[in-house]
């Protein structure tokens, strides 16, 4: 069973319900539709319930919830709340029902009351766009110190790390942390990878540097973000700074780290910055011909992912099915 077998699989056995909010685009239309098919997770769609019965036409999309943030009956219930979570910015009630008629901060607001389990949204709308209401609604997970990204990369014909599955992070969200915000982005990325991919995470934190053999300040980084997750988290196996081979070929990391107990055996992968992390997960994508599942979100008080505005129906489900997993955890 490959790895998104196994996260649908997963999702089916225990539904949660998925908010979709861009139902004005076909593509969330088809992947609700597929959703449903599979069984994959409960479906709300947010919008006009006669736009999408026209819009999706030879859909099957009646098991899914449609709600209107223009007639939903709970709205001054949820504007309510929103001005209360919002209140140190001034938001009045008032303020709140208008700002719901953005089906992003309406989807938000259905998980923030337990309504929805999870969102998906990002196929009609920017990244700033789709996270700027889980922020400031949902705010980040207790202990976390930032929201970061990951992607889950299944590897072929490949032996190294969890059976050639991997976790890279960040690839998509945070430009230049600084070393206590590393440390956090490696944390949650353990965290993740433990409810994903049900394995042990060993984390290595990447550089161009193995255990202080270059000297320069984006090794000083790397080293002291290394310092404070093992200091956070002293149960993790997490190690480094170490060069790529260094952290997932055993003969060279026995090499270059002899002793450490991540050295040669990483599953997860921190990059030390965006650069790094975007170009390293498309290498792997295209040169390994590797599966890239993501991007996914991680540190947001309840599962809230954000898709390319490039992306297939297929991906919409997929991330969907992730997301229910996550729901899950």
């Amino acid at each position: 069973m490959n790895f998104l077998e196994s996260i649908k699989t997963r999702a089916k056995a225990d539904l949660k319900t998925i908010v979709l909010p861009e139902a004005g685009d076909i593509r969330t239309l088809k992947a609700a539709d597929a959703i449903l098919r599979e069984g994959l997770a409960k479906i709300i769609l947010v919008g006009d319930i006669e736009k999408i019965k026209s819009d999706g036409v030879g859909l099957d999309l009646a098991a899914a919830t449609v709600l209107n943030p223009n007639n939903y009956e709970k709205k001054q219930e949820m504007a309510e709340k929103l001005a209360e979570l919002r209140k140190s910015k001034g938001m009045t009630a008032e303020e709140a029902a208008e700002l719901l008629n953005n089906e992003l901060y309406f989807g938000v607001m259905l998980v923030e009351m337990g309504i929805a389990d999870g969102m998906v949204a990002g196929a009609a709308n920017s990244t700033a766009d789709v996270l700027r209401p889980s922020l400031q609604i949902l705010k980040t997970s207790p202990g976390t110190k930032l929201v970061s990204s990951f992607f889950i990369m299944v590897v072929p014909d490949c032996d190294l790390g969890e059976k050639g599955i991997f976790l890279f992070s960040d690839c998509g969200l945070n430009q230049n942390p600084n070393g206590e915000e590393l440390a956090s982005i490696a944390i949650s990325s353990a965290e993740s990878f433990q409810v994903l991919v049900g394995a042990e995470p060993v984390v290595a934190m990447l550089s161009h540097s193995s255990k202080g053999s270059a000297k320069h300040e984006h090794v000083d980084k790397v080293m002291e973000a290394t310092k404070i997750a093992q200091a956070t988290a002293p149960n993790l196996a997490l190690d480094g700074e170490f060069q790529l081979d260094a952290a997932i070929v055993p003969e060279i990391g026995a090499a270059k780290a002899k002793g450490s107990p991540v050295a040669g055996k990483a599953n997860c992968l921190i990059f030390p910055d965006l650069d790094a992390g975007n170009i390293g997960y498309k290498l792997v994508e295209r040169l390994a011909k590797a599966q890239a599942y993501g991007p996914v979100t991680q540190g947001i008080g309840k599962p809230v992912n954000d898709l390319s505005r490039g992306c297939s129906f297929e991906d919409i489900v997929g991330v969907a099915a992730i997301t229910a997993v996550q729901a899950q955890g």
